[in-house]
Parts: structure tokens; C-alpha cells; sequence
């Protein structure tokens, strides 16, 4: 997603109140926007906590600013910094976090980020997780305030039309069983559901969007009663299922089961892909396929 993230930022370049601020990454990937920009792309260095503090004082001049890091480095790095500058004011401030979840998975637990979005929406952040490139088109032209922007990678069925960007969106509509996945997941579940007898496929949503207010009717009508399941690369604690879980509680609306599945947690000892840790948490497809076909 971080080539479509760069070529939407590429598209609003004349407008001058936009900045980019880079934690020294986004090689192979920001190069023409650094050429655009000119000198309203500024590359901090490795100093995520004074490149926040930059990014509150721009957006308090009228700046509509993008702070971009891979993930790890730009929410759990300069979380004070995030919540004193940006946070408390109020300020459009986009934290764009690349390769959410396990994406850096190599790299061993401090590169990945599975309690981001938690963090960033216990702060009142606007968290938003696309689940297609072209969401980005909707989503980099809006920012008016402070959003976690987490990017993954799109899993795209072929052939198959993405419905236009909302924070809810029905992608599949089936039985009375109910998913529900966060971000990209939403597209390797399409994938997995597609590959199932029509009369067995259950009903998918995509979410890309933590704010539990934007929760639709529909869904609600849909859920009363009936199986759901939910997934996520992210922890359980504070994920889009409590959330969720919390929302339904509160409006005593009761589902015959709730069925949650999440990232495993930081791994202690070995390492490897996002593949390999997908695989661990049972979030790769064949996981997903066995969950959803031997209920």
C-alpha cells in the first residue's frame, strides 16, 4: 500500500498547505514525492519524538501535516510526544504507520505492531486501517484531525470490484453467519470466501475504521442472533472485536456467538514472515477456511 499511499500524496502536491515529514525511510517508495514537495518534504532523521513535535508546531501554523515511519517508529516510539503535541490540540496531524500487524516480520517483535491501533484509539486518534489501495485516494484528502493511518498490503480477489470507501462496507452478501475483519484481512477473507460452496459462504465486512459510531443499521440487523466472527492482526486487548463487543452491549443487542481471532502476541523466541506469524495466530487462509467451513 505504500506505493498507492505515495502516489495519492503525489496528487494533492499543488496544494501548499499539505507537508511530509519522514522518519528517514520510505526508500523506494517517496522519492518523487520528496522531488515534489520540495522543501515541504522534510526527512527528520531518526528522531521520531522531535519529528512529532516538528509535525504539532507545522499543523499549529495551518499545516495539514503527514508523519511517515514504519509502524513501530511512529506510534510507540513518540507516544508522548503524540499525545501532549497532537492529541491534546486537536491538531491534522496524519501518522502514517507502513506495514502494520507482522508485515515486518524478519525483523523480530520490535518492528512488529500489534497494540497500535489500541494505543492510538485510547488517545481519541482517529485510527483508520484501509483494506484496498484505493481507499488511500478518499482517505489522504481527508485528514482534518489527528489520524493513525496503519498500511498493510492488499489481497484483492480478481476480478472483483471494491465497493466505494466507507469505514463499513458489506464485500460479500451470504448466510446468516457474520465476519467481520479489520484492514487487509477484509481481502484474504474475500479470497478464503470465495473459494466456498455458495450456500455456505457467510455475509463479510470490511472495517477500516475504529470509530464505533459509524457502525451501520444494517450490520446490527444482521448480527441480532446470528454467529459472528471477527478478525484481526492486532492484539485482543483493545482491538476492533472489543470494540465491537462493547458497542453491541450497550445497545443489548445479543449474538448466538462471538468468535474472536487475533494476532498471537509479539513472538518471545522465533520469528519469521507475516506469513509465518499469520499462520501461528490461524489468520493465513487455510486457517481462516477451516474456522469458517467446520462450524
Amino acid at each position: 500500500m505504500r506505493k498507492e499511499f505515495s502516489k495519492q500524496i503525489l496528487k494533492i502536491s499543488s496544494d501548499e498547505k499539505y507537508v511530509f515529514l519522514s522518519g528517514d525511510l520510505g526508500f523506494m517508495a517517496l522519492e518523487e514525492v520528496r522531488e515534489k514537495y520540495q522543501d515541504r518534504f522534510i526527512n527528520c532523521g531518526v528522531s521520531e519524538q522531535n519529528m512529532v513535535g516538528v509535525a504539532a508546531g507545522m499543523a499549529k501554523g495551518g499545516f495539514t501535516v503527514f508523519v511517515y515511519s514504519i509502524a513501530p517508529f511512529v506510534y510507540a516510539r513518540p507516544f508522548e510526544q503524540i499525545r501532549n503535541d497532537i492529541a491534546f490540540n486537536n491538531l491534522p496531524v496524519c501518522l502514517v504507520g507502513n506495514g502494520g500487524g507482522y508485515a515486518y516480520g524478519y525483523m523480530g517483535p520490535t518492528h512488529h505492531a500489534l497494540e497500535d491501533c489500541a494505543a492510538m484509539n485510547a488517545l481519541g486518534i482517529n485510527v483508520v486501517v484501509p483494506a484496498f489501495n484505493q481507499d488511500l485516494h478518499t482517505i489522504v484528502r481527508n485528514i482534518t484531525a489527528p489520524t493513525y493511518l496503519r498500511l498493510g498490503c492488499e489481497d484483492l480477489p480478481n476480478d472483483k470490484v471494491v465497493p466505494e470507501y466507507k469505514s463499513w462496507r458489506m464485500l460479500e452478501k451470504g448466510n446468516d453467519r457474520i465476519v467481520v475483519a479489520l484492514g487487509p484481512m477484509a481481502g484474504i477473507i474475500w479470497n478464503v470466501i470465495l473459494t466456498m460452496p455458495k450456500q455456505l459462504r457467510p455475509t463479510l465486512w470490511a472495517v477500516t475504521e475504529f470509530d464505533i459510531k459509524k457502525i451501520p443499521k444494517l450490520f446490527l440487523e444482521q448480527v441480532k442472533n446470528n454467529d459472528l466472527y471477527i478478525f484481526e492482526e492486532h492484539v485482543r486487548n483493545g482491538g476492533v472485536a472489543m470494540n465491537i463487543s462493547l458497542f453491541l452491549m450497550n445497545m443489548a443487542i445479543q449474538t448466538r456467538s462471538l468468535k474472536h481471532h487475533h494476532a498471537a502476541g509479539y513472538p518471545k523466541e522465533t520469528f519469521g514472515s507475516q506469513d509465518y506469524h499469520r499462520k501461528e495466530s490461524k489468520l493465513d487462509k487455510d486457517s481462516i477456511l477451516k474456522i469458517l467451513t467446520e462450524a
